[in-house]
């Protein structure tokens, strides 16, 4: 009997999983690794820890199912997306810590080509924003500030790649460079349209060409591993970014069906079909994936700090000891008391696009408790998703309107913000039978290209609810929470021009 391995590389740890023909989990396996912050509002990962850590979790799931290698039919690689790696081709070795997604240190040079009036042309081809969120401003900061970096580019030393990319590079043993178009798509270098890396906006960021990697369908037989201590190659079948992945594990198959991952962030995509949707809420347009045929988009909101809000309470604050207690906690008073918290750690994402934004906790008193306090997080992440679906119904002006909500992710398993968010987005929350679909999606991209499931039908088919949250909160109270909810954010948006202004005054 065979299987399918899925690889899932996320910002705080590294995770793999076997599925079999039923799409069922047989083995699964986990490891965190160091998050490092060198600066106020910089992330970095160490790539080789990334690398390590998921290769040994690899062993661990075929070991936990009792299998090896060469029983294994294809490996399905989803990974963090925009996180940043640059490495020597000749040694395999990044030149300096990977760059994560949720960095924010290229702020200014994104505000610097802004004022060169270049955000419209990077919009219209790529279907981003200018924001240090992703992957472009991050690589010409790596060729920039690392001592000889350039000079390696332009020799042809250098590689550069999102996750997915270094993980291909060290299991095919650096034979093959390439990437995903779901994850190309992140890069503010592809033209989403030609599904190819794009000149003018290579130039624009000053980027070689010679440091990218090959851009290849999201399923397809795109190269061999040769894991270490491995007896036999096995065929690497599927790429995509992780909220790529998760739309399709979701079986989010046709335009108009929606999921929302609650990870480290929380990203919501909508399928639109074969047609890139610009939008006029200040949401991304996004490659989904590109399956046997032509190119599938979504729109997209991305939250920076879902996941993230309840690992500062647990590390930050230490009012948990760990995540899952946090629900219990916030059980324990029936409503937030008025307290609102905005978890702008590393700024706002969409829809208010403000990299400079800063946490706020507005609302206490007296009678603040912890309890209230962790209400009021597990809220923030509600209310920040409830802000991006709205945008994505403004966009579609009435057509196609989203009839429920599929979610997975970690945090998807905390009934408590299921509830709340049925509640604030006045639709159903569905929460399907396998709520790590991140991983699944990667699997059934995998499998379908090497004929372990036949047709998208026949996934579809294997998807299963395990619950239903229904909105149970007045349209008037939502109406009511929704705008002091915005008034916190008001707080948080232009923290460095309201710090600017106090040091002025001081």
């Amino acid at each position: 009997m065979s299987f399918v391995i899925a690889l899932d590389q996320g910002t705080t740890s590294s995770r793999a999983v076997v599925y079999d023909r039923a799409g069922t989990v047989v083995a699964f396996a986990q490891r965190e690794f160091e998050q490092i912050f060198p600066h106020p509002g910089w992330v970095e990962h160490d790539a080789a820890e990334i690398w390590e850590t998921q290769i040994g979790v690899a062993r661990e799931v075929l070991s936990g199912a009792g299998i090896d290698w060469p029983d294994v039919a294809a490996i399905g690689i989803t990974n963090q997306r925009e996180t940043t790696v640059v490495w020597d081709r000749e040694t395999g070795r990044p030149v300096h810590n990977a760059i994560v997604w949720q960095d924010r240190r290229t702020a200014q040079m994104c505000e610097q080509l802004v004022a060169l009036g270049l955000e419209s042309m990077f919009r219209e081809k790529t279907g981003l924003r200018l924001d240090p969120y992703f992957s472009g401003t991050k690589l010409r900061w790596i060729l920039d500030e690392v001592d000889g970096a350039r000079d390696l580019a332009d020799a042809g030393r250098l590689a550069f790649g999102t996750v997915d990319s270094w993980l291909v590079w060290n299991l095919s043993r650096g034979s093959r460079h390439v990437t995903d178009v779901s994850n190309a798509s992140r890069t503010l270098l592809l033209n989403i349209r030609s599904g190819q890396w794009d000149d003018d906006l290579l130039a624009a960021l000053e980027i070689p060409r010679s440091v990218l990697p090959e851009v290849v369908p999201s399923s397809g037989i795109v190269a061999e591993a040769v894991p270490p201590a491995a007896s036999a190659a096995v065929p690497i079948a599927g790429i995509a970014g992780d909220q790529q992945s998760a739309l399709f594990g979701q079986m989010c198959h046709r335009a108009g069906m929606a999921k929302n991952t609650y990870g480290t962030g929380c990203f919501m995509l909508k399928n639109t079909g074969h047609v890139p949707v610009v939008s006029n809420h200040d949401l991304l347009t996004t490659v989904a994936w590109q399956a046997g045929g032509a190119l599938e988009y979504a729109l997209e909101g991305s939250v920076f700090a879902g996941g993230a809000v309840v690992q500062w309470l647990r590390d930050g604050l230490g009012i948990i000891k760990a995540a899952p207690d946090v629900e219990a906690l916030a059980a324990s008073v029936e409503h937030s008391n008025d307290t609102f918290l905005v978890p702008a750690f590393t700024g706002l994402g969409a829809p208010h696009w403000d990299p400079h934004a800063r946490g706020t906790i507005t609302g206490l008193t007296r009678g603040t408790t912890a309890g209230h306090l962790a209400r009021a997080a597990l809220e923030s992440i509600a209310f920040q998703s409830a802000e991006l679906l709205a945008a994505m119904e403004a966009d579609a002006g009435g057509a196609s309107p989203v009839t429920e909500l599929r979610v997975d992710g970690g945090a998807a398993r905390n009934d408590l913000l299921m509830q709340i968010q049925a509640d604030l987005l006045q639709i159903p929350v569905v929460r399907p039978t396998v709520a790590e679909t991140t991983a699944l999606g990667a699997a059934y991209l995998a499998g379908l290209a090497v004929g372990y499931w036949r047709s998208v039908d026949e996934i579809d088919s294997m998807w299963q609810i395990d619950r239903v949250f229904e909105p149970s909160m007045s349209t008037d109270e939502v109406a009511y929470r929704m705008g002091r909810w915005r008034a916190a954010v008001a707080r948080s948006l232009g923290w460095a021009n309201q710090k600017s202004e106090a040091e002025d005054e001081s």
